[in-house]
């Protein structure tokens, strides 16, 4: 009989090459779209705020607020704010409005390498239009779009700006005025909101930018705009330029955001959008991976590593969540798909972004003791969904959020790797308690059985679909590993070893059962959720023996749910298969990990192949995992990164690593 599951992966499959291949340039920088059809857009981002493209002309879909979250009326917990849409802008040519469904030619293109999204298209017999959107990386609360007519006749243009407000926000108020100093006028436009509890305040402001004789600026129906007449065949430029900023970052948001215009205004387009190209080009410098004889890879992993970058930024104390700046996908909560997932690639090539993953959990340490005396535990228990408050934000109805404690682990893992990468003790020293709390958790947390083994009973495991387990195979080895890294750095740092470390950490059950290492106790078969078992083998380092590294991954392959199982398993399938020396199927499970979760036109990797949740930024940080730690050859060991002659598909001619590691290495695997 046919495997009805394995026809609806496949058809997925294909349905989603097809949009993408239809809609992609071959350029290693730059994807296009000309199709508008089932249109997800991509998030122009600079790690403090994400700006969605739109396939509607002139407009965006909506803003996102990094770190920013209030409570939500719809599901009683927090939820990432989204913010004023404040680059919007009505363009009418002639006195007809330009709108959707009235333009031809329409294709949109995003160069990574800028992180820009260009969008062209024609308005009837009168005029080509380009415009540009950038949320600024050199300036963290600036953003700018860029207008660009060519036209085609003789015509008048009026071009207002327009901002809207999301439901979301209240008591909103609009505001137009020309600031004066000495000679120099300041047109500025404002919107101002609270959120919906009144937690935060919200304000965006604007101003136009021209290449040559500023226009007048007229406020109608709040909306501020000019009208001029242009030349045929003569190109006219100009900008609307401005921020967005809130309480949560700054005292007076409304002031702050007006600056972040007039600087703009007094910077010019050009110089604006030279400090934003330039940020971007330093972040490529110190962090890129290069694939030679495989343009789609190639541009799948630039586009991952683009997205990632633009979801963070170094020293801003905040962590990534499930869907970046994209959307409020997970509620822009924080979970192990921080630490797991995304952290390593950034460890690897950003490290300075991956610090403030840990700084992020370093500042809510004392809200994971809370949690973990409000239980009965000691030391520090991490919440699964976790805010900027740093308590427990998971829906009470979802089991996880008291019972997926291997959360605990995944954070202080993260601490330990740091270091490791760094070598740096003056920074353990500093950071030693988070480790120490971890791991006094993990002793309070343990059940000591008659045979003086140690069990971790009733949690909920990495394969979610383990509700209610005991010894569940990831959650008791990642304990393990947090004992046995907080011993390390005790001795390091010439602090005491709590004997009980060591006890628990050579007691833990890790159970076996014809071979096979066993997802948690009882466990009969059961398809699971994603990777758990084969954790152990990579991230961890609990299993090392090779041959029993390839029977759990043969048998665990097989069990992971392929429609709805989330794309982190293919990922790791995809590092281990590589180390093991398999490259074929380790480049299966690379393409696996991406290609079903891909949408149209972009690309924008969604959580399973068949949901539509994009962007899916843990999708991307187990994809690049594959390449790294899989292709790549990198093994994180306790003196550091060391490296490989590592292992490529027969396409690839070469993998190069640019900035990897503390010392900035550059890497290159040939074929």
């Amino acid at each position: 009989m046919l495997n009805f599951k394995k026809i609806i992966t496949v058809t997925i499959f294909l349905v989603y090459s097809s949009y993408f291949s239809q809609n992609k340039v071959s350029d290693e920088w730059n994807i296009s779209a000309t199709s508008r059809e089932n249109y997800n857009g991509v998030a122009m981002a600079n790690g403090q705020f994400g700006i969605v493209t739109d396939d509607t002309p002139l407009r965006h879909k909506e803003v996102i607020l990094g770190g920013v979250y209030e409570a939500s009326p719809e599901n009683g917990i927090s939820r990432i704010v989204k913010g004023i849409e404040f680059l919007n802008i009505r363009l009418k040519i002639n006195n007809q409005e330009i709108k959707s469904d009235n333009i031809s030619n329409w294709q949109q293109t995003i160069n990574m390498q800028q992180g820009i999204s260009n969008t062209s298209f024609d308005f009837k017999d009168l005029a080509k239009i380009n415009y540009s959107i950038l949320a600024n990386r050199a300036n963290p609360f600036a953003a700018m779009a860029i207008v660009e007519i060519i036209p085609e006749k003789d015509i008048t243009i009026s071009a207002f700006n327009y901002m809207n407000v999301p439901d979301e926000l209240k008591d909103a108020k609009k505001n137009f005025r020309v600031l004066k100093d000495n000679e120099f006028l300041m047109p500025v436009f404002g919107t101002s909101a609270t959120t919906l509890e009144g937690k935060y305040n919200v304000a965006a402001s604007t101003t136009f930018l021209f290449d040559g004789v500023k226009e007048d600026l007229k406020y109608v129906n709040q909306e501020v705009g000019f009208t001029k007449k242009l030349l045929k065949g003569k190109k006219y430029r100009f900008a609307v330029a401005g921020g967005i900023c809130t309480s949560k970052d700054v005292t007076d948001p409304s002031n702050e955001s007006e600056r972040q215009a007039i600087f703009a205004l007094q910077e010019g387009i050009d110089k604006m959008l030279e400090r934003h190209k330039n940020a971007w080009a330093e972040l490529w410098k110190s962090g890129d991976i290069q694939i030679e004889g495989d343009i789609d890879a190639q541009q799948r992993v630039r586009f991952a590593l683009y997205n990632l970058y633009s979801f963070i930024r170094p020293n801003s104390r905040q962590s990534i969540s499930p869907m970046g700046l994209s959307s409020q996908g997970y509620n822009g909560h924080i979970f192990w798909d921080a630490e797991l997932w995304m952290y390593p690639v950034l460890l690897a090539l950003q490290p300075d972004m991956a610090k403030s993953c840990l700084d992020y959990r370093y500042d809510r340490l004392e809200k994971a003791k809370q949690k973990a005396m409000i239980y009965g535990y000691k030391g520090a228990m991490f919440p699964w969904e976790s805010d900027d408050t740093g308590e427990e934000a998971t829906p009470t109805w979802a089991l996880t959020g008291i019972f997926e404690q291997h959360i605990t682990s995944d954070v202080s893992i993260a601490f330990w790797n740091y270091y490791t990468v760094t070598q740096d003790r003056d920074w353990l020293r500093e950071n030693f308690k988070v480790l120490k709390e971890t791991a006094d958790f993990w002793i309070s947390r343990v059940v000591k059985n008659t045979d003086g083994s140690y069990s971790i009973k009733n949690v909920v495991g990495a394969d979610e679909y383990a509700q209610h387990v005991d010894d569940n195979a990831f959650t008791n080895g990642a304990a393990i590993e947090t004992l046995k890294n907080t011993i390390r750095a005790a001795e390091i740092l010439n602090e005491p070893v709590n004997p009980a470390w060591k006890e628990v950490a050579n007691k833990i059950i890790i159970q076996k059962k014809n071979g096979i290492t066993q997802n948690y106790d009882g466990y009969g078969g059961q398809m699971i959720k994603q990777a758990d078992v084969n954790l152990l083998a990579y991230p961890l380092h609990i299993i090392t023996d090779k041959i029993q590294i390839e029977k759990d991954l043969d048998y665990y392959s097989e069990k992971m749910d392929k429609i709805d199982g989330p794309a982190m398993g293919s990922g790791i399938m995809s590092v281990l298969y590589a180390r093991m020396g398999n490259s074929d199927k380790a480049y299966d499970y690379f393409v696996k990990s991406y290609l079903p979760n891909s949408r149209p036109p972009f690309g924008v990797f969604s959580e399973s192949a068949k949901s539509n949740n994009p962007y899916f930024a843990t999708g991307a940080g187990a994809m690049l995992q594959g390449l790294i730690y899989g292709f790549g050859g990198v093994e994180l060991t306790d003196k550091g990164f060391k490296y490989g002659k590592g292992i490529l598909p027969k396409k690839w001619k070469s993998l190069k690593f640019v900035g990897i590691g503390a010392d900035e290495k550059t890497i290159v695997i040939n074929n």
